[in-house]
Formats: C-alpha cells, structure tokens, sequence
C-alpha cells in the first residue's frame, strides 16, 4: 500500500506524466464502475433536464422519489409551463429549495415551450439560457440525453480532480477545461460518471476510505482518510457497502453487478 508523502517529498510532475497518470486512473475507474451510469432517474431529455436542475443542494435519492410524482402530474413542458405553482412547489417540498425549483422548473417549460416548440434543445448554447440552468446542468443533458460530450464538474469531481491534483483550479470553468485537456473528448462524459461513481462510494469528502481504494498507488492523496483495509472497508457507500443506490430504476448493467435499486418515496 502506499506511502503518504509530504510536499517535500514530491517531485514535480511532468505534463507527459500526468496525462499518464491520469488516463491510467481512468482506466482503473471503468474497471472498478463499468456500470456507471448517470444516477437521476429519466425517460426523456425533458425528464433529465428537469430532475438535474432539481438535484441542486439535495442527492439524486430525493429527487428519483420525487420525480415520478412531478412527471405524473405534468409529463410534458407544455403541462409543467400552465401549472400552477403552489401545486408543483408541494410536490418539490422534499427536494429543499421548492420555491426556488418550482420557478426554475416552470420557467424553463415555458421557455422550451415558446422558443423550442416544447423540445429540449440539443446545443450548449441554448440550454444555458434556461433558467436554472448552468454549464453543469447542460453538460448532464447533452451527455446523456443527446450523447455529446462533456465534463460534469459537481462537488465530487472538483474534490477528485483536485486530490488526484489534475489541476489546482477552483472554478468549475477551469476545472472542465484543464481535466478536458488531459482526455480525449470522446472519454468526457463516461470519465465524469466514473469519477462521480468513485467520490460517492469511496473518495468521500470527509473520511475517504482510503484503505479499500482501487487507485491509491496513483493518488497524491493517499494517506488523507482512513488506511487500514478492515476500516475502510466499513466506510463504503451504496452498492460497494452493499446498500442501494441512488435511483430507484437503475440500467440493468448496474442490477447485474449486484447494485440495489432505492426505494420509492416514503418507503421504510
């Protein structure tokens, strides 16, 4: 197992070495999550556009028992943009920050509805203009709903990216485009779902199980949680600790390796 190593230790790390370093990371994640897979629940552009915008400062569990009622109600943009309010904000209550969802989702169903003919655009450009939408959210959409590329750059993959120290930039922005650089574009949207995967089940952000890590010879930050194997092993999340998941309709790749669906809202 590897040795922590302090500053002063390290030497520093050509460009050639971390672009090594960090495919290799990559490679290892997809054989440790070849199931990885985004963990919001959807059936449609629509239905991932409106669950993203609502994960904000909540887990994707809340939303996957929240959404089903949403989608009932209101299954298309032309439905959600006549709603009325109160009554969206009652359902969104568990996802915390209703209000402020409850506008977001139904201002930007009426935007889809009057400037896209009630479909969610397919360009960066045009999902950043909804409201409630980032770069972050558009890059989920884009990923998986229409299959282009991009980098989703959430609290996991910040703190990841930075441990692993694929770069020392803060902003979301940056992030995206320096660990975009270090890959092929081709390997931007499953590289996210890997180190997401991993930051959840392992590289926690507050006691990282380092002991029970697949990639500690290659991470910098090996040393800064748990090491010792039994206790690391006790601090695994979701189905690596064998506990549900996030969703409660997960990908049959994912069933098949032993993961869990969550259960409905209320449930337990």
């Amino acid at each position: 197992m590897p040795v922590k190593k302090t500053a002063a230790d390290r030497k520093p790390e050509s460009r050639t070495a971390l672009v090594r370093r960090a495919r290799r990371i990559n490679r290892e994640l997809a054989e440790v999550y070849p199931y990885a897979h985004p963990e919001l629940d959807f059936q449609n552009p629509f239905q991932l556009l409106v669950a993203t915008v609502l994960s904000a400062q909540t887990t994707d569990l809340r939303v996957n028992q929240t959404t089903p009622g949403l989608f009932a109600k209101y299954p298309t943009p032309e439905d959600l943009a006549a709603a009325d309010p109160e009554a969206v904000e009652e359902i969104l209550r568990p996802c915390g920050f209703f209000r402020a969802k409850t506008r977001s989702v139904i201002g930007l169903s009426k935007a889809l509805v009057e400037e896209f003919d009630g479909e969610v655009p397919g360009r960066l450009e045009d999902l950043v203009k909804l409201p409630g939408v980032g770069r972050k959210t558009a890059f989920v959409v884009l990923g998986n709903a229409f299959g282009r590329p991009g980098i989703t750059v959430d609290t996991h993959f910040q703190r990841l990216v930075r441990r692993w120290r694929w770069t020392e930039e803060s902003e979301p922005d940056k992030i995206e485009a320096a660990v975009g650089a270090l890959f092929p574009k081709s390997e931007w949207t499953m590289l996210s779902h890997r180190v997401i995967f991993h930051g959840r089940r392992i590289c926690h952000a507050r006691k990282p199980a380092c002991g029970a890590c697949p990639i500690a010879a290659l991470c910098p930050a090996y040393g800064e949680g748990e090491t010792d194997p039994e206790k690391a092993r006790k601090l695994l999340k979701y189905e690596k600790g064998g506990f549900p998941g996030q969703r409660l309709n997960p990908p049959q790749s994912y069933l098949d390796a032993g993961g869990k669906p969550a259960p409905p809202l209320g449930a337990g």
